[in-house]
């Protein structure tokens, strides 16, 4: 999703992958031996809380939970995207009121060291170097931005070895451009950028009230779903690490692109515009 869109088609026995078109995801199911991509998703019997953020600490993000990521801003970064990801500022990323707010603006911090001509600022928040998980259940609340060349994405990677073959898991993802649409992903050696696997469902009110998006990771499968309805799975094939990589570490990324691949064409009237977090929970299965 965020690494790169790169076009390399390869075999997925079973699957369907999600293609893009014109700059929009159009989503098919993704389906297999061992994976439904319907039904219901909560939290399972025998699991329990091991990490979250309530949010409930007014001020900058929890620096004992949360790093940002800013390391392609000069180079610029994937998917010819537009924003400059900013590091502590309150401006681009603030806790209030029980909430996370992710905000983009129409600025450009030509005075940073590390800015790369962008027009826009934002940022990127990672768990990398402070949390990571094998497995587990997560729940994101959050409502999303609307307008023009915003893409918001709730999502991990994996925290060894490189892209794609690491593997990415894209709990949500949304364009402004489609305010009613929202699509979960995975990338992998197998299957990756304009060729992950996902699905997607409408949920006309991404953009006017909070939902719970959720994932539940298993040897045996991942599934996606919203406010306890899965949309998305993708199951464990036995047919390699280059099918499934999913047995090792994975950091959680928040983050609010601009333009680029998916996010389209900018919409300069809707800045400043905010992303809000109410909580982030882990659960693992108690050993």
């Amino acid at each position: 999703m965020k690494q790169r869109l790169t076009r390399r088609r390869a075999a997925l026995p079973l699957l369907a992958a999600l293609t893009i078109d014109g700059g929009s995801a159009l989503a098919q199911t993704a389906t297999g031996k061992g994976g439904a991509a319907d039904g219901p998703i909560g939290l399972p019997a025998g699991y329990t809380l091991v990490w979250s953020d309530e949010f409930d600490r007014d001020g900058l993000p929890d620096a004992t939970k949360w790093a940002y990521d800013t390391g392609m801003n000069k180079q610029g970064w994937h998917n010819r995207e537009k924003q400059y990801y900013a590091g502590p500022r309150a401006e681009n990323a603030v806790v209030r009121d029980g909430r996370l707010l992710i905000t983009a603006r129409k600025e450009a911090l030509s005075s940073r060291p590390d800015w790369g001509g962008q027009h826009y600022s934002s940022t990127r928040l990672i768990t990398k170097g402070k949390a990571e998980w094998t497995y587990g259940f997560f729940e994101i609340r959050a409502r999303l931005p609307c307008g023009r060349g915003t893409w918001p994405a709730i999502w991990t990677l994996g925290s060894q070895g490189d892209w794609p073959a690491a593997g990415e898991l894209d709990i949500l993802e949304h364009m402004g451009q489609k305010p009613d649409w929202v699509f979960s992903t995975v990338h992998t050696s197998s299957g990756h950028g304009g060729h992950g696997v996902g699905d997607g469902r409408k949920l006309a009110t991404a953009c006017d009230r909070f939902h719970d998006y959720q994932m539940l990771w298993t040897p045996r499968e991942i599934r996606f779903g919203i406010d306890g309805q899965v949309h998305a799975a993708y199951p464990n094939l036995d047919q390699g690490p280059a099918q499934w990589p999913f047995d090792k570490p994975q950091f959680l990324i928040l983050n609010l692109a601009i333009g680029g691949d998916l996010g389209g064409e900018i919409d300069d009237a809707i800045f400043p515009v905010s992303y809000e977090v109410a909580h982030v929970r882990v659960y693992q299965q108690a050993r």
